[in-house]
């Protein structure tokens, strides 16, 4: 049975501005992973109205998504979700830990998505050719650099589409790394959009298909990111 909206969440989203139909399906869902939260270990948020400022984050890329949506890492399936919600468009949510993955797949269904939650790391799926270069949008909040994120997004997409991504405050090393990470990967930065305080969204836009060496195996993407010197 879909839980009732959390009523702190609803009131936080509102209050931000968020349409109330919508507002309310978001509720819905941040119930849903509050929930699940002591069990899964989803989010660090420890009410409705502080998971509300999480969702109202993700809606930020809305006006940019074309589906099909691909989130790298979804987690607690955060920006995913509330964008599948917003756009209406066709979500898979990548998700490395089984037990969340299933989560994913059940919250889904209880919210009526056209979507598929995937078990597995970016760096194994990217290589399946039902998944690669087959995305019109790419999301992931990976706290990792912003040339990893590139390398973990942009082999999903097709030609002509973006991976956005979420950052806080950018160094001119980050930046120009993750501009020449793009170029390799096939891509380009198209924009860094400042939001308030030191936050932005990073718009790479897919203009060839990327190599087949990349992403690189299971962990390398993290541990030396693309174009980044090492000291």
């Amino acid at each position: 049975m879909t839980p009732l909206p959390d009523a702190a969440a609803l009131a936080a989203l509102r209050l931000a501005g968020v349409e109330d139909a919508l507002a309310v399906r978001l509720a819905v869902y941040a119930a849903l992973v509050l929930a699940a939260n002591r069990r899964l270990n989803l989010t660090g948020a420890k009410d409705g109205t502080a998971f509300a400022a999480h969702l109202a984050d993700a809606l930020t890329l809305a006006a940019d998504v074309a589906g099909p949506l691909i989130d790298v890492g979804s987690g607690n399936g955060v920006p995913g979700i509330p964008l599948a919600l917003a756009t209406g468009v066709r979500v898979t949510l990548l998700e490395p830990i089984k037990k969340r993955a299933t989560f994913l797949a059940g919250t889904l269904a209880q919210l009526g998505l056209d979507g598929e939650a995937v078990a597995g790391r970016a760096e194994d799926v990217a290589r399946d050719p039902a998944y690669r270069e087959q995305f019109g949008t790419a999301t992931a909040r990976a706290v990792s650099t912003a040339p990893t994120v590139a390398e973990l997004t942009v082999p999903f997409l097709a030609p002509g589409g973006r991976a956005l991504l979420q950052r806080g405050s950018l160094d001119a090393q980050e930046r120009n790394a993750v501009s020449d990470a793009a170029l390799v990967l096939g891509a380009e930065l198209v924009e860094e959009r400042p939001l308030d305080g030191e936050r932005r969204i990073l718009v790479l836009e897919k203009r060839a298909p990327t190599s087949l060496r990349f992403p690189r195996k299971n962990g390398i993407p993290a541990k030396r990111p693309l174009c980044v010197s090492i000291r």
